[in-house]
């Protein structure tokens, strides 16, 4: 019987207070759904984001040569490093943490043409690991380059969807049409994939057209790469892989392999755990920022019971006559509390769950730049804890206010 009874007092006097008690709930709402909202919106870019990084690679390291900046052994600073196609080979044989490694020439010198457009883009000379370092894959029908393509200096090209879409006015169909490049036909073998790529050197992979490197080689007698891609076994060892590079190279162009200078090198691994802490940081904020507003929410609570705390001091002055101690008073009024709190709070999840589930729908080209935003378990435990901490403080005052109120003088109020 206590508990019921406790509820009808609360609702009477909650009643009896209609308008204060509304902008109360209200304030728990709005707040509540402030906090899930941002942290919603916090974890959608965030997914998005590392999805776009990935267009990129997985761990991918890309690595340029670069200009000496100390003098070693005779040789003064400032001298030229350039890769050679053999580079890559040394290094997969020198650091056995290297998983997988592709040498990667580039030119842009090059005009291409399909039968509705011409175009000068970048023309990409790889071999078939880079398919897998790089994420680029090729759509139904179609296939990458392939080791048989090397070994014939095989004029066959896998071709960017968003080019192949300028120069062929489609990309149904492509595999098997010739392409020229320089006025010289390539078979058409895929086409890629399309995917979100917010990071790239070069060019974009749906701008590019990727060939054989032999048969690059063989056409624009390239003498030095353009770069080396390749990806470690591990993240955990990219550190120590970068370390090796510069002593393996170091050795072979007689450079310092303390020299920064000599070679470029962009982990992208790294660059993923400069942003994964950069988004715990803004999500952080974010849910400073909701939690703000939740506060608010909660004064307004804590005025709310103070009022209910006065209006019932003789009623808390016949419980403590007839046996009632300060802990039971405590309980009664910070359990109240959070009966209101639970009241807005719940309101404020349905209607912040509604609208995360109308925003699925946002235009593809929002989805890409920005995610959509996310309910996940992390952001459900953190608004119930806010939520509960409110609670808590928006309670316990006056609640500790009630229970320390004289038996006594609260009868003759």
């Amino acid at each position: 019987m206590y508990l019921p009874t406790n509820f009808k007092l609360l609702f009477s006097d909650l009643w009896a207070q209609k308008l204060r008690t509304l902008l109360t709930i209200f304030g728990i709402m709005w707040g509540t759904m402030s906090v899930i909202l941002l942290l919603a919106f916090g974890s959608g870019v965030e997914k998005q984001n590392v999805k776009n990084m990935a267009g990129i690679g997985d761990g991918v390291v890309i690595l340029w040569g670069g200009k000496t900046g100390l003098s070693y052994k005779g040789f003064n600073k400032g001298r030229d490093i350039n890769l050679k196609y053999e580079d890559a080979e040394l290094l997969r044989c020198e650091i056995p943490e290297i998983g997988l490694i592709s040498p990667e020439y580039s030119t842009y010198n090059a005009r291409v043409r399909g039968p509705q457009n011409v175009d000068q883009t970048n023309i990409t000379g790889i071999i078939p690991e880079y398919e897998d370092i790089r994420n680029i894959f090729v759509q139904a029908g179609g296939r990458f380059i392939s080791a048989h393509d090397m070994a014939r200096k095989a004029r066959t090209a896998v071709i960017g969807n968003k080019i192949c879409k300028f120069l062929f006015g489609r990309t149904e169909n492509i595999v098997g049409k010739i392409l020229e490049i320089n006025k010289i036909p390539f078979v058409i073998i895929g086409i890629t994939q399309k995917k979100v790529q917010n990071s790239n050197y070069n060019t974009r992979d749906e701008n590019r057209v990727f060939i054989p490197a032999t048969t690059f080689n063989a056409i624009f007698g390239h003498r030095y790469l353009a770069n080396i891609v390749y990806k470690p076994v591990s993240p955990l060892v990219s550190e120590r892989v970068t370390r090796r590079v510069y002593e393996t190279l170091g050795k072979k162009y007689i450079f310092n392999p303390d020299d920064e200078d000599a070679l470029w090198i962009w982990d992208t691994a790294e660059f993923q755990q400069i942003f994964v802490a950069f988004m715990l940081g803004f999500k952080t904020f974010l849910g400073i920022i909701g939690s703000f507003t939740l506060t608010v929410g909660g004064v307004g609570v804590a005025n709310i019971m103070y009022v209910v705390v006065r209006e019932r001091t003789n009623e808390i002055g016949v419980k403590r006559a007839v046996g009632a101690c300060r802990r039971n008073i405590l309980f009664q009024f910070i359990f109240e509390t959070f009966i209101i709190v639970s009241i807005g709070a719940a309101i404020g999840f349905a209607l912040a769950a509604g609208l995360v589930a109308l925003l699925q729908n946002l235009p593809k080209e929002a989805v890409e730049a920005v995610g959509t935003p996310e309910l996940s378990g992390s952001v459900a435990l953190i608004s119930i804890i806010l939520l509960g901490f409110v609670a808590l403080l928006a309670g316990y005052f006056p609640a500790r206010r009630a229970s320390t109120i004289d038996p006594v003088q609260a009868l003759r109020a």
